[in-house]
C-alpha cells in the first residue's frame, strides 16, 4: 500500500500529542460501568451518552444512533452509536467497530484497586474495560480526530461504531444494527474489529469457532442433610454431569492448527447458588457451560451427544435435567486471506510496528462472527496484553497510541 509519507508522519506526531488525553478518556470511560443485564448490570446508555457528548465537544458531526429497545434495563434502551468522517469517496467506508459493554469485575479481592477507578502504573492503565474494549475505542477516536486536526481528507470515508451487547448474545448490538439497516455495510468496505490479538501485535484473526452456551438445571428432591435417603441430591447429579460433559472433547477430537487453542473446548463456567445452609441437601442445582466448537462440527450433533449424556444422568440419579440454550451460533466461513482489509492491515502493522503479521483463528465470539454471517469480509486485530476478563485488566499506553497509528495508516490508504 502506497500512502503519502508526509501526511502519515504528521498524523503520527498528532496522535502522539494526544497521549495524555487518551489516558484521561480511558479513566472517564472506566468510571461508568456498562454491564449488560445478563451479567447483572443496567446496560450501556450512561457510557454511550458520555461518549457522544465528548465526541460532539471534539467536533465530530454525522453522529447517528441505532438504539435497540430492552425492557431489562431501566432506560429501556441499548445504545448503538455510529460516527461518520466523510472522505472523498462517499460510497466506501473504513470501519473500526468497538463495543461499549464490559464484563463485571468478578472477585473484587483479586483486584489491587477499585476496578472502576482506573489507575496508571508503569506505563499501563488498570481497570475493568480498559483493554476490552476501551483501548481500541479510544485509539480509533483519536486516530480520526488527529486526521481531522491535520486537515487531511481521506480518500475513503470513515465510520467509527460503538456498539452494545457484545459480551452476551449481541442481539441488542450489532445484530440489531445489521437486521434493521441491512445496507449499512458493503462488501467493498474495510471492516476492522479490534477485539482480539496478541502482545506482539502480529496476529490477525480471520476465523472463529462456533459458539454454544448452555444452562443446565438439575432437579432432584430437597431433604435434611442427615437423611439423604429421603431426597435426591441435585448437586451430586449435576457434578457427575459436569464430569461427563468435559469429556465431550473425546467425542469431537479434531484439531485445526489455524486456531488457538487448536481443539474444540467444553468448559463449565457459571455456577448458581443452591441451598443457603450446609445441612440441607439441594433439590435444585444450576450451572452453565461455554463450548467453542471447530467449524468442521455441527452444533446440532454436539447437542445430540449432550442429550444422550443427560438421559444417562437422569436414569442413574433419578433426577430431571433441563438444558436450555443461552447462545448458539454456527461459525461462518473465514475471511479470505487475500481480502483487501487483510492487505490493508498487514501494510499498516508492518509500517507502525515493523513486524510480519500472521493469520489465524480464535475461539472468542467477536462482532466479526456476525459480520461474516452476512458474507462481509472482516479482520480482527489488536496489539494488547490479553488481560480481558481478568483481575487487574490493563492496557499498555504505548499499545493504545500505536494502534491509533495503525488505524491512521489505514485511513490514509486509498
Amino acid at each position: 500500500m502506497i500512502i503519502d509519507n508526509d501526511k502519515f508522519h504528521r498524523l503520527m506526531a498528532r496522535i502522539d500529542s494526544h497521549r495524555d488525553e487518551m489516558v484521561q478518556m480511558q479513566r472517564e470511560l472506566c468510571a461508568i460501568p456498562a454491564v449488560g443485564p445478563e451479567n447483572g448490570g443496567d446496560g450501556e446508555l450512561a457510557k454511550a451518552t458520555f461518549l457522544q457528548k465528548r465526541l460532539v465537544e471534539m467536533g465530530f458531526t454525522g453522529i447517528r444512533n441505532y438504539n435497540a429497545s430492552d425492557e431489562r434495563v431501566s432506560s429501556g434502551i441499548r445504545p448503538n452509536l455510529i460516527v461518520t468522517v466523510p472522505g472523498t469517496n462517499s460510497t466506501k467506508f473504513i470501519w473500526i467497530i468497538t463495543h461499549l459493554d464490559i464484563v463485571p469485575p468478578g472477585e473484587i479481592k483479586l483486584w489491587s484497586h477499585n476496578p472502576y477507578d482506573a489507575i496508571v502504573r508503569d506505563g499501563h492503565i488498570y481497570g475493568r474495560g480498559v483493554e476490552d474494549n476501551q483501548q481500541d475505542m479510544v485509539s480509533s477516536i483519536f486516530a480520526a480526530q488527529s486526521l481531522r486536526e491535520e486537515g487531511i481528507i481521506p480518500f475513503n470515508s470513515i465510520r467509527l461504531a460503538f456498539i452494545a451487547d457484545e459480551e452476551a448474545a449481541r442481539v441488542k448490538g450489532l445484530l440489531h444494527v445489521l437486521e434493521t439497516n441491512q445496507n449499512i455495510f458493503s462488501k467493498d468496505d474495510l471492516i476492522i474489529v479490534p477485539d482480539s490479538g496478541n502482545p506482539a501485535g502480529s496476529f490477525i484473526e480471520i476465523a472463529e469457532k462456533s459458539m454454544l452456551w448452555l444452562r443446565f438445571r438439575t432437579i432432584g428432591k430437597q431433604c435434611h442433610g442427615s437423611k439423604p435417603q429421603l431426597g435426591k441430591n441435585a448437586f451430586v447429579a449435576a457434578s457427575h454431569l459436569v464430569t461427563k460433559l468435559i469429556h465431550l472433547k473425546k467425542l469431537f477430537p479434531h484439531t485445526d492448527a489455524i486456531f488457538d487453542p487448536p481443539a474444540s473446548t467444553f468448559e463449565p463456567t457459571k455456577k448458581e447458588a443452591n441451598v443457603g445452609n450446609i445441612n440441607t441437601i439441594p433439590g435444585e442445582d444450576v450451572f452453565c457451560m461455554d463450548c467453542r466448537i471447530l467449524p468442521c462440527y455441527k452444533l446440532d450433533d454436539v447437542q445430540m451427544e449432550i442429550a444422550f449424556i443427560i438421559k444417562k444422568i437422569e436414569k442413574k440419579f433419578k433426577v430431571t435435567v433441563e438444558c436450555s440454550e443461552v447462545y448458539k451460533m454456527q461459525s461462518a466461513p473465514a475471511t479470505d486471506a487475500d481480502a483487501p482489509v487483510i492487505k490493508a492491515l498487514i501494510s499498516a502493522i508492518k509500517k507502525v510496528y515493523g513486524i510480519e503479521p500472521v493469520l489465524g483463528g480464535v475461539g472468542a465470539g467477536t462482532f466479526a462472527a456476525d459480520l461474516r454471517r452476512y458474507n462481509l469480509p472482516v479482520a480482527v486485530w489488536s496489539k494488547n496484553n490479553q488481560t480481558a476478563h481478568q483481575p487487574d485488566e490493563n492496557c499498555n499506553i504505548d499499545n493504545m497510541v500505536g494502534n491509533a497509528k495503525v488505524f491512521g495508516h489505514i485511513f490514509l490508504q486509498d
